[in-house]
């Protein structure tokens, strides 16, 4: 069957390429904090600027694979993200800095189409296993590239930064010889624009019952996760005194299980329990999670909470995904889900700028807080608003 060589293939892509990825995840914020003296502030605005990146481009790369192929977009990504790693291993300043990150954010817009890529070879009722297997090649992705990361940070921060620009570098070679194309039913002569943000797309996929819904539960659920994407390093550092080594390996443990989860008990428990029971399952264990991470008095007390935490988000998105793509028209998957993700990097971006502002002007309890609430808030949209065929 050819689907299974082909996720064979994007699993392994995405998996290399999350190792570079997740090297810099754990050290980034130290880094601006202690090498370039970025305020809390200041290190959100440059998480927010990868994201900002990708809600500019997600819609524009979902659409040309739809036309074109997804082949080419992913190639052509990964080589752009090296790039930006390159660049990250010279950063002497704010603005080189926030420059990296925001080519790194126009490559990683690839995610989009390699979920379009998964929904190309698998059949609807199979696709929550699709989309856990990309869940699951970022969880090993950040269980390797954070204590690499930490690991390498200690020889220096350069190095990391090389480090994941050779690993994004073989990622793209893998594709270049070993990744064939899934859209095989492109339209070349198909006219498309390149709207930012597609209005009518909105409206159309928002006032449809179940899509609408999930669509908004994932916006919630990521920005209730992006306010810790800077904030959570920074927690490590200034509030429990941990090295970039133990705050590379807190994020270990958080890849490990999600890779667990993802690869392996969402598979079977697809079999027994509705995606609406698993997604409030993952929403409780997310919601407290995020709640007692600023108390976790240790390093101890920070790996148990690390690992509820990591149950929830686990759960969470390959199965929001997988509904997402399951109540979308097949024509439409690159339209759609280059949408959520466009969608979801609004919350990425609004996330980690809240996140910054809160740890620096509020405390640092309140970007954790914050994510707690509004998961909460989620509970309830799912409970009584979700509605399953």
């Amino acid at each position: 069957m050819r689907s299974k060589p082909s996720l064979a293939i994007i699993f392994l892509t995405v998996f290399i390429d999350l190792m570079g990825f997740g090297i810099l995840i754990p050290i980034l914020p130290t880094f601006a904090s202690k090498e370039l003296g970025v305020s809390d502030f200041g290190i959100g605005i440059v998480v927010a600027s990868f994201s900002f990146m990708q809600f500019l481009f997600n819609p524009i790369l979902g659409k040309l694979s739809d036309k074109y192929g997804r082949r080419p977009f992913i190639v052509g990504s990964l080589l752009l993200t090296s790039t930006s790693y390159i660049i990250f291993s010279f950063a002497n300043s704010f603005l080189i800095l926030l420059l990296s990150r925001m080519l790194g954010g126009i490559g990683g817009s690839n995610i989009s189409v390699a979920q379009a890529y998964i929904a190309d070879i698998t059949p609807a009722e199979e696709r929550s296993k699709g989309m856990g297997l990309i869940g699951a090649a970022f969880g090993l992705g950040f269980v390797f590239g954070p204590m690499i990361g930490g690991f390498l940070s200690e020889i220096s921060y350069a190095f990391a930064g090389f480090a994941s620009a050779g690993f994004s570098f073989l990622a793209f070679l893998f594709s270049v010889f070993f990744l064939p194309e899934s859209n095989l039913n492109r339209n070349r002569k198909s006219k498309i624009d390149f709207k930012i943000f597609d209005f009518a797309i909105a409206l159309k996929t928002l006032k449809q019952p179940v899509l609408g819904i999930l669509v908004i539960l994932y916006f919630i659920i990521v920005f209730s996760m992006a306010n810790i994407y800077g904030t959570f390093a920074l927690l490590g550092y200034k509030k429990y005194g941990l090295s970039d080594r133990e705050i590379g390996s807190l994020f270990g443990l958080i890849g490990i299980i999600s890779a667990l989860v993802q690869g392996v008990l969402i598979k079977y428990s697809t079999k027994y329990i509705s995606d609406k029971n698993l997604i409030l399952l993952g929403t409780f264990f997310t919601m407290v999670g995020l709640g007692l991470l600023p108390y976790g008095i240790n390093y101890a007390g920070l790996i148990l909470i690390s690992a509820i935490f990591a149950i929830g988000t686990a759960t969470l998105q390959p199965v929001i995904l997988g509904m997402v793509s399951k109540y979308s028209p097949e024509e439409e998957q690159g339209v759609i889900l280059g949408f959520n993700q466009s969608f979801s990097a609004v919350a990425r971006i609004l996330g980690p700028l809240w996140g910054g502002f809160a740890f620096q002007f509020l405390g640092y309890e309140f970007p954790f807080l914050t994510g707690a609430f509004f998961t909460f808030i989620t509970l309830f949209i799912t409970y009584f608003l979700l509605k399953e065929k």
